[in-house]
């Protein structure tokens, strides 16, 4: 038997109850990993709510901001670095050591590396990432996409392996409502304010979730909310009970990204709920919609707009099944025990 050690970052718990993407990927890949064979460990935060075996004592990031409010820009760092002394205690425990976070555990590995893997959750083309991948060319890193593999070093390339989900967790929707949604941060990189003005170019109503950006709350106050109204509904934050009821319900999803998008998970979310996806050409959206079947990949509002006259021809089914094909959890799992295998070998 397979014994991996799966490091999560710490700013949420594991899974998470709203934002917090990596988080619940991380969570999705143990438990399916779990159902092959693997043995898994996870080292996450103490907040953290799951029944998988779980070492750490210290809480999530997000719950030290709730207890005392703003908290010292240290307190990340801290966070880590008594993690990864939970790690290094234990190194000899595990076979492969599957790192979610970044920088710091390439170090505390050493001689370990080759028998680790690392997965970046972010974009992969800024200098700090350039500082790092350079310092470590030992280091296997596995990529969440083509367009974030051409990123990576060669040295460091391990492989591309897409996220997937559990495929019980959101519903089929046969009969959307009227309304399109988009979910994601309130940022200038995910653009929340230009699905706004394609739902009301296309005289559309437009339901919104996520949470307000910490690192730029101003955005929202700034770009998003004076476009808020009757046809433009801000929800908050939304977890996986109202997220699946508003992807389910809407016509389709707006994802107008404005950066190097390296996976977008959302996007296999509404798949799963049957529902289209329209997405801006940009980062790894070739790879994850197939155009004129999923959904309509644009470069344009105008494009958008088109595109949403479109989509009622889509087959909201055959969404579904691509998605079962292509972005279960079960999927990932194999893919990363196939990883590991070969790093094992070599």
């Amino acid at each position: 038997m397979i014994r991996v050690a799966q490091v999560a970052p710490n700013i949420f718990p594991v899974p998470p109850n709203h934002h917090g993407g990596t988080e619940r990927v991380v969570h999705d890949l143990c438990v399916a990993l779990r159902s092959l064979g693997i043995e898994i460990t996870l080292f996450a935060p103490s907040d953290s709510a799951t029944d998988l075996p779980r070492i750490g004592d210290y809480p999530s990031l997000s719950a030290l901001e709730r207890a005392h409010g703003r908290v010292a820009p240290g307190v990340p760092a801290a966070l880590d670095a008594l993690q990864l002394e939970a790690l290094r205690l234990r190194l000899g425990s595990f076979d492969i050591v599957h790192c979610h976070g970044e920088f710091a555990h390439a170090a505390l590995l050493g001689t370990h590396r080759r028998r680790s893997l690392t997965t970046v959750h972010w974009r992969v083309d800024e200098l700090d990432r350039a500082l790092f991948f350079a310092g470590f060319p030992d280091l296997p890193v596995a990529a969440i996409s083509a367009a974030q593999e051409a990123g990576i070093p060669a040295a460091n390339r391990a492989g591309v392996v897409h996220h997937g989900i559990d495929r019980d967790r959101y519903a089929f929707s046969s009969r959307p409502g009227d309304h399109v949604a988009f979910v994601g941060r309130m940022t200038d990189q995910k653009r929340p304010d230009v699905a706004i003005r394609v739902a009301r170019a296309a005289g559309v109503p437009i339901r919104l979730g996520g949470t307000i950006d910490v690192g730029n709350p101003e955005y929202f106050d700034r770009q998003v909310r004076p476009l808020l109204g009757p046809d433009a509904t801000y929800l908050g934050p939304v977890d996986d009970p109202a997220k699946g009821a508003l992807l389910g319900a809407a016509r389709a999803l707006l994802f107008p990204i404005d950066w190097p998008e390296p996976f977008g998970l959302v996007m296999i979310e509404a798949m799963a709920c049957g529902t289209p996806v329209i997405a801006w050409n940009r980062g790894s959206v070739p790879e994850i919609v197939e155009d004129g079947v999923t959904g309509f990949i644009v470069s344009s509002e105008e494009e958008a707009v088109a595109a949403l006259a479109r989509v009622a021809g889509l087959d909201r089914a055959l969404v579904r099944r691509r998605f079962e094909a292509r972005f279960t959890a079960e999927r990932m799992a194999r893919d990363y025990l196939a990883v590991y295998r070969r790093l094992l070998a070599a």
